[in-house]
């Protein structure tokens, strides 16, 4: 036991604890209060050897204070003192909450009946006359002491039994966690992760579970239910359907709304319709399910009727097992929407060399065929018709696919301007009116006498509502009607171009998803009606860039189709207009030109036309030959290709404009390339345009027309 140190001069110490001994740290403290020096000294050297802590106080007040800072296994508390006596200062003491239990001994001179009754209303667990007998003292205190030992070794043992049944929880849950995640790493696909997840926390959370997920664009709702059928046994309960449990259908609507738990107790006595599993249940808990903070769906947690109710104890692990199943979810839908994505991929991939490989064969054969007859043949005239609309075809094709990649990736700046829509639509309209007239459809065209003004980019829009055209053709058999109507909605602030036909209609499946990249309705091997499933991709998103939008409307199959594309209507202003710019009429001068392709078919078919117009055209085959022959013969005109052997276009052109000879001629860009810093690239190097390849007959004659704007009343060269 551990010694007090009576003090030699007490008076100058009174009030303050004996120093602890090192070598016992489960001393007790012991509280002395006497206002009388001397009686303070008695009682430390008859307590000393008990070996605890000895804690003096002169007054209540003081007392008090000790008190409040530390607990102590007996006070000893004299009641005859001034300003507060004992039995106000022991009230005092058990007022406190901490030490409203602590033993209190009186000690007291007066033994009269009524003092003992005051002593123990006041709080006192014994009462000693004054002076008091050492032993008896001692006996007393000493029985505190023990009791007071006891009590707190009972509070560690206790503590200890608490962590340790702590630990071995932490331990259960870690390992029931690891398990958790050992299982769901395996998942491959939503159903799997259902299937998993609700036998997962049988029998260790719950005696039921169900799991949901809600529908979604990709496909419906999806429930799974585990039970439990033995001690440590657990089984699926399938062909369950929300509908079977209506109160989860009503707590998990407020857990989709409020994105928080859900508890719900009696549920057997929920009234019916009821599952055969709603008879077992007692009290469950609803976890939302959340993928990238969106809740997708729920986690029902169940016990029986005799299992204890589920408390707020229980929401941290249920909470991290669904927090598990939320990340594998979300990992799941991004393996399948890459999956979905790489199947498109290929099946695109499949589909672009299917539909390339189309219009080259008619050229081909065409071709042959040209090579065969005579050239004054009538069925000549047939076969350059072939070769011009499997041409287009194919270069529409190209377009699509260059375009529909600049919108994915925001290269296509629109040229916006004030521009009548319901001339852009009148005009797209006469551009397919022969074709689709031509496969014995109607074409109606409906809009307002007057101007409908949009702020946008005319030839980008032309191309929008052109690819719905060529939609509706495309999926209208002969004999059917396509619609056009522009109508001006809601008081004038937005109009809509609305293209309907009579075709063969949208799956209900397929709407959602029918702007996709690549996305087509199935079609079998001939492939029919072609494409690349870009078109529609393309119009979303330059209607998106005219911050317009744009959706499509069917009752279903064979009950045609309405694609309606909504723009915001621009405020009548006084300021003038510029209109879709008419095509230029082809220019009557003739020019010496020199063509610098290494592609000789390109360089020799762009050479015979240019020849027919009339002009001077000569070809080179490489940059430093084209140098060499610009010098000599010295062109109005350069049709320079920009991928060239030796050195590139960029370069020939810069040389071209330090040459002082040269310096003033019309110089074209010829590449494949067609963004739009490939363009400014051109102008920056030198060129006078930039034209796309492949460049069609017209194009080449408008670009011609632009060099009259350089020349001016120049002298034509004589063909």
């Amino acid at each position: 036991m551990r010694s007090a140190t009576v003090e030699k001069n007490p008076s100058e110490h009174w009030g303050q604890a004996s120093p602890p001994s090192l070598t016992d740290a489960r001393a007790e403290n012991i509280l002395l209060i006497d206002d009388l020096p001397g009686n303070l000294l008695v009682y430390q050297t008859i307590l000393q050897e008990l070996g605890q802590n000895l804690v003096v106080a002169r007054s209540g007040e003081e007392a008090l204070k000790l008190v409040l800072k530390q607990d102590f296994a007996v006070i000893l508390l004299d009641v005859n003192m001034p300003t507060m006596d004992g039995f106000e200062t022991a009230s005092l003491i058990r007022r406190r909450k901490k030490s409203a239990s602590t033993p209190i001994i009186f000690l007291t001179a007066f033994t009269d009946e009524v003092g003992m009754i005051q002593s123990y209303a006041s709080g006192a667990v014994d009462y000693l006359p004054t002076p008091v007998v050492p032993e008896v003292l001692k006996a007393k205190v000493r029985v505190f002491i023990e009791l007071s030992q006891m009590r707190r070794q009972a509070n560690l043992q206790t503590e200890e039994r608490v962590r340790r049944e702590a630990a071995e929880a932490s331990a259960r849950n870690s390992a029931f966690l690891v398990k958790v995640s050992e299982s769901l790493a395996r998942v491959q696909t939503q159903g799997e992760l259902l299937r998993v997840l609700v036998q997962l926390p049988i029998p260790y959370l719950a005696d039921v579970s169900i799991a949901w997920l809600k529908e979604d664009e990709k496909g419906p709702s999806q429930i799974e239910c585990g039970i439990m059928t033995g001690p440590e046994t657990r089984d699926r309960l399938p062909g369950l359907k929300l509908s079977d449990l209506p109160w989860l259908k009503k707590a998990a609507g407020e857990v989709m709304a409020t994105g928080e738990i859900h508890f719900m107790d009696e549920i057997h006595r929920l009234p019916p319709p009821r599952s055969i599993i709603l008879s077992l249940l007692g009290s469950a808990i609803i976890i939302p399910l959340v993928v990238q903070g969106q809740t997708k769906g729920c986690l029902v947690l169940a016990r029986q009727r005799s299992s204890v109710r589920y408390q707020l104890d229980d929401i941290p692990l249920a909470n991290d097992v669904t927090y598990r199943a939320g990340v594998v979810l979300e990992n799941v839908m991004l393996m399948e929407r890459i999956q979905e994505a790489d199947r498109r991929k290929d099946e695109f991939l499949g589909m672009l060399a299917h539909e390339l490989r189309n219009p080259l064969g008619p050229i081909y054969n065409a071709i042959q065929l040209q090579k065969l007859l005579e050239p004054k043949n009538p069925r000549m005239a047939d076969l350059s018709d072939i070769i011009d609309r499997q041409a287009k075809h194919m270069g529409r094709l190209i377009d699509d696919l260059l375009d529909a990649t600049r919108v994915a990736h925001g290269k296509i700046l629109l040229r916006k301007e004030r521009c009548d829509l319901g001339q852009i639509v009148h005009q797209t309209v006469a551009d397919y009116r022969t074709v689709v007239e031509a496969s014995g459809l109607q074409l109606n065209v409906i809009s307002p006498n007057a101007p409908v003004w949009i702020d946008g980019d005319s030839t980008r829009l032309v191309q929008a509502i052109g690819n719905l055209l060529h939609n509706a053709h495309k999926f209208t058999k002969s004999g059917g009607v396509i619609t056009v109507r522009l109508e001006i909605k809601k008081y004038g602030r937005l109009a809509t171009v609305t293209v309907a036909d009579t075709g063969i209609g949208i799956e209900s499946k397929m709407l959602s998803c029918i702007f996709d990249v690549f996305r087509q309705a199935e079609q079998g091997l001939d492939r029919s009606r072609g494409g690349l499933g870009l078109g529609l991709a393309l119009v979303k998103g330059l209607i998106e860039l005219h911050h317009g939008n744009v959706h499509a409307v069917s009752a279903g199959l064979d009950r045609g189709a309405k694609f309606i594309i909504e723009l915001p209507v621009q405020p009548l202003e006084n300021e003038t207009v510029k209109n879709i710019p008419p095509l230029e009429i082809p220019s009557n001068r003739k020019y010496r030109v020199l063509v610098i392709e290494d592609n000789q078919d390109a360089a020799r078919s762009a050479q015979m036309l240019l020849h027919l117009e009339g002009h001077d055209v000569r070809t080179a085959p490489t940059a430093l030959t084209g140098l060499e022959a610009a010098r000599d013969f010295h062109p109005q005109v350069i049709l320079c290709d920009i991928g060239l052997p030796e050195i590139d276009g960029y370069q020939v052109v810069r040389t071209i404009r330090q040459d002082v000879a040269l310096s003033s001629t019309y110089v074209i860009a010829l590449t494949g390339y067609g963004r739009q810093k490939d363009k400014r690239q051109a102008l920056d190097a030198g060129f006078d345009l930039h034209l796309t390849k492949p460049i069609d007959y017209a194009s080449l004659r408008h670009a011609l027309t632009l060099a009259d704007t350089k020349y001016g009343e120049m002298e034509s060269v004589s063909p």
